[in-house]
C-alpha cells in the first residue's frame, strides 16, 4: 500500500472469465473478446482489451488486468464482451456485442469475486440464463411440533410494485426433518428478473394431502447471498415461524446468516439550528443538499461498496423524540427500533430528510454514549489482534462536544476493539475539541492520564474543502490508514459496520 498526503492507492489485478455467452455465428461459436472501459470525466474510455478465444462460449480469458485502486475514489467500470470477426478490431453492429456489466473497482476489491450478468443494449439479459440451486432444511429444533413432517419449499420472487410470483416449489419429502430437495435449474431473469439484490421469499410448508398444508416457516434471500457459496462460505438463512417465536421461549431458528451492514449515526442536537431556518445546517432545501447530505453522500458512496446487501442502520442523538419527546442519544431515524436499516445511501437520506420534521432538535451533544455501545459490538468480535470484523464510526458533528472527558476515556477504552472513529466537522465552529481528540499534536489521555493503545480517530473539517470529490479522498485515506495498521487492505471485505453519527444542534 503507497500512502501519501492525499492518495491512498494499491495494485489490482482482474482476471475475467465468462459462461453460457451469445452464440451470434451461424456456422461456429462465437469468438469472444472483453474489452475493459472506465469512467473519465463522465466519458467511457477503453483501457485495455483480452484475448480473443475461437469458438468458445464459457471462456477463461488470459489476459490479467492491471489496475491502481484508490481507496478514496469511487472507479467505474464497463466489460464489454464482443464477438471478433476475423480481425481484433471490435465491431459496431448490435449482432457484434455479446453484452455488458458496469461496477465500481472498490466492489470487486470488496467482494474479492464478482459475478454479475450481462446486458445487451436496453438492459435484456444476455446469454443463457439458468441457473442451478439447491436447498436443504434442518428442522430438528421444531422435532416437537412436527413429528413427521413432509416438507417442501416455494420460492417467491418479490416484484418492483410488491406483489410476488411463485418461482419455483420443490418435490415433497415424506416423513423427514431433515429434509434435502432435488436442484432446480430456473432463469436467472424467472428467479430475480436479473437483479442480484431483489428479495426472495421462501416458504417451507408440511405437506398435507387435502391441501391444508401447515407452516413450518419462512426466510428471505436474494441471489447475491446465493453466490458467496462460490467462494466456499457456507451460506444460510433462519427460518422462522412468527407464531411459534412469540409463543414459545424454547423456540430456535435453524440457521444464521452471517452479512456485514453499515450504521449510520445522525446528531440530532440543537446547535445545528431550526432545519426551517436557512441558516441551519440541516436546513431542507429542495434544490440542493445540506451540508450534512454532502458530507453524508461524500464517505456513504465510497464505503457502501464494502458493505454486501446495501442495508444501512441509521441512527440519531441529540433530540426529543416522539411520543414522549424525551431527549435520546440513540435512536432509530426511522423510529424502528426493531429495523434501522434504510436501502442504501439514498433511503438514509430519505429517513434523514423524513425525520426532521418529527423531532425536537435539543442537546447535549454527548458522543460519548454512542462511542461506548459501539466498543462493546466490536468487542463481541474479538481484541485488536484476532479479530475477524473491524468496524468503523463516522462521525458529522458542528463541533461542540459537551461530555469532551467522557469523550477521551472512551475513545481510551475503544481503542482495545477493532474499531475505528472518523469526525467530519460540518459547518464554521470551533473544532477545537476534535482536533485534540483526533491526536495529531500528541498522544489522546484519558482524565486518568491513560494512553490510547493506538490512534483510532481522524478529524477532517468539511469546510476546508471545495469539492465532495476533494473531500472523499481525505475522509476515506484516514480510514485506509486505520486498516492497514492492523490488516492489509485485501481484508476489507471483512469490515463489518460503519456508523455514521451526525450532529442536530440548534440555532444560536
Amino acid at each position: 500500500i503507497l500512502t501519501g498526503p492525499a492518495t491512498c492507492v494499491t495494485k489490482v489485478e482482474l482476471r475475467v472469465s465468462c459462461k453460457a455467452l451469445l452464440d451470434r455465428d451461424t456456422l461456429n461459436k462465437s469468438d469472444p473478446c472483453v474489452v475493459l472501459m472506465v469512467q473519465n470525466n463522465g466519458q467511457w474510455v477503453e483501457l485495455d482489451r483480452t484475448e480473443v478465444i475461437k469458438s468458445n462460449l464459457h471462456p477463461v480469458f488470459g489476459k490479467v488486468f492491471c489496475l491502481d485502486y484508490y481507496f478514496e475514489e469511487v472507479q467505474k467500470l464497463r466489460f464489454e464482451v464482443y464477438d471478433i470477426h476475423g480481425t481484433h478490431s471490435i465491431g459496431t453492429r448490435d449482432d457484434d456485442f455479446l453484452g455488458g456489466m458496469e461496477c465500481t473497482l472498490g466492489q470487486i476489491v470488496a467482494q474479492k469475486k464478482m459475478v454479475k450478468p450481462l446486458l445487451l443494449k436496453y438492459g435484456k439479459y444476455a446469454g443463457k440464463s439458468t441457473i442451478t440451486v439447491g436447498f436443504s432444511l434442518c428442522v430438528c429444533d421444531l422435532s416437537d411440533l412436527f413429528s413427521k413432517s413432509d416438507p417442501f419449499l416455494e420460492i417467491f420472487r418479490i416484484n418492483d410494485d410488491g406483489t410476488e410470483q411463485l418461482v419455483h416449489r420443490t418435490e415433497v419429502i415424506k416423513n423427514n426433518l431433515n429434509p434435502v430437495w432435488e436442484p432446480f435449474k430456473v432463469s436467472l431473469m424467472s428467479l430475480c428478473s436479473c437483479n442480484e439484490e431483489r428479495k426472495l421469499k421462501c416458504l417451507v410448508w408440511d405437506y398435507d394431502s387435502r391441501g391444508k398444508h401447515d407452516f413450518i416457516g419462512e426466510f428471505f434471500a436474494t441471489f447475491r447471498e446465493m453466490q458467496k457459496i462460490s467462494s466456499g462460505n457456507k451460506v444460510l438463512w433462519d427460518c422462522m415461524n412468527p407464531k411459534y417465536k412469540q409463543k414459545k421461549r424454547n423456540y430456535k431458528n435453524s440457521g444464521v446468516v452471517i452479512l456485514t451492514d453499515l450504521k449510520v449515526a445522525i446528531d440530532f442536537t440543537a446547535s445545528n439550528g431550526d432545519p426551517r431556518n436557512s441558516c441551519s445546517l440541516h436546513y431542507i432545501n429542495p434544490y440542493q443538499p445540506n451540508e450534512y447530505l454532502k458530507a453524508l453522500i461524500a464517505v456513504g458512496e465510497i464505503c457502501q461498496d464494502y458493505d454486501s446487501d446495501k442495508r444501512f442502520s441509521a441512527l440519531g442523538f441529540g433530540a426529543r423524540i416522539p411520543p414522549n419527546y424525551e431527549v435520546s442519544h440513540d435512536f432509530a431515524i426511522n423510529f424502528n427500533p426493531d429495523d434501522d436499516e434504510c436501502e442504501g445511501i439514498q433511503g438514509v437520506v430519505e429517513a434523514y430528510q423524513n425525520c426532521l420534521p418529527k423531532i425536537q432538535l435539543y442537546g447535549p451533544t454527548n458522543v460519548s454514549p454512542i462511542i461506548n455501545r459501539l466498543a462493546k459490538v466490536a468487542a463481541g468480535d474479538g481484541n485488536i489482534k484476532d479479530a475477524s470484523r473491524y468496524h468503523i464510526l463516522l462521525i458529522l458533528t458542528d463541533g461542540v462536544v459537551t461530555d469532551m472527558a467522557d469523550t477521551r476515556e472512551a475513545i481510551v477504552r475503544a481503542s482495545y476493539q477493532p474499531l475505528s472513529i472518523i469526525i467530519v466537522g460540518v459547518g464554521n465552529a470551533d473544532f477545537t475539541d476534535m482536533q485534540i481528540l483526533d491526536g495529531d499534536d500528541g498522544v489522546l489521555r484519558s482524565p486518568k492520564g491513560e494512553p490510547v493503545l493506538r490512534d483510532i480517530v481522524q478529524f477532517v473539517p468539511f469546510r476546508d474543502f471545495k469539492t465532495v470529490s476533494v473531500f472523499s479522498p481525505s475522509v476515506t485515506c484516514s480510514l485506509s490508514i486505520h486498516f492497514s495498521t492492523s490488516w492489509h487492505l485485501t481484508a476489507l471485505k471483512q469490515l463489518n459496520r460503519i456508523f455514521f453519527l451526525m450532529q442536530y444542534p440548534q440555532l444560536v
